[in-house]
């Protein structure tokens, strides 16, 4: 979960509401959810809520299965503790895939907010020196999958609920766009490859392809 994750009251009946209900059938086959923290979310509230499994802490990591990594950062406030934690972790996790996923992009193309400058620019270069593959965020209300940007793939999936349509601007840096409709995307990992899908909420392909991770070479599929 890439932020705003709970627009409005943060109450129990809100988490029940907003989410445990709209999920229901997910949650109870099983499936879990990690959520990161937006610009619109309460940390004390979400950070302890059992079903976000952020256990308590605003920037966490965990590995679901060998060989991937993931990483939830707080890009709200990005302080030297946490790249100082973000470097450590980095640094220990190994060869593995390495997925960070967080609320502000690095880059967009979107109108309304653009890209986070400043976030960039602290931490792009850990993300190169380490190896990370792939950076999933949200903030903008549409879907975007920008070019590689120094050998890392980059996936704004910011429409699975509000929608900002006409928010795209042509900037060059876009591989795929939609702010047509709202979006959710699988993506699976073997050994060395990703593939992806993103459908529309009427069922229509938006997008899809694969790339390795070695070679962090995108390679859509029409």
């Amino acid at each position: 979960m890439l932020g705003d994750n709970i627009y409005g009251g943060e109450s129990a009946k809100d988490f029940r509401n907003k989410f445990e209900k709209p999920y229901e059938m997910l949650l109870a086959s099983g499936i879990e959810f990690y959520a990161s923290l937006g610009n619109h979310d309460l940390p004390e509230r979400q950070t302890s809520y059992k079903l976000f499994n952020m256990g308590g802490a605003r920037h966490y990591t965990f590995k679901p299965k060998a060989g991937i990594r993931f990483f939830s950062l707080d890009s709200n406030y990005m302080d030297r503790k946490q790249l100082e934690w973000f470097e450590s972790e980095l640094k220990s996790s190994g060869s593995e895939w390495k997925v960070c996923f967080f609320h502000h992009p690095l880059y967009s193309s979107g109108e309304k907010h653009g890209p986070s400058l400043d976030l960039r620019s602290v931490l792009e270069p850990l993300m190169v020196k380490y190896g990370v593959d792939v950076v999933l965020t949200g903030h903008e209300h549409f879907y975007e999958r920008l070019k590689p940007q120094k050998g890392i793939q980059h996936f704004i999936v910011g429409s699975s609920a509000k929608l900002r349509k006409n928010g795209i601007q042509d900037i060059g840096i876009t591989a795929e766009g939609f702010d047509d409709d709202n979006v959710f995307m699988v993506a699976e990992i073997a050994g060395d490859e990703m593939s992806f899908r993103v459908v529309s909420r009427t069922g229509q392909l938006i997008d899809s392809g694969k790339f390795q991770r070695a070679e962090r070479k995108a390679a859509p599929a029409n």
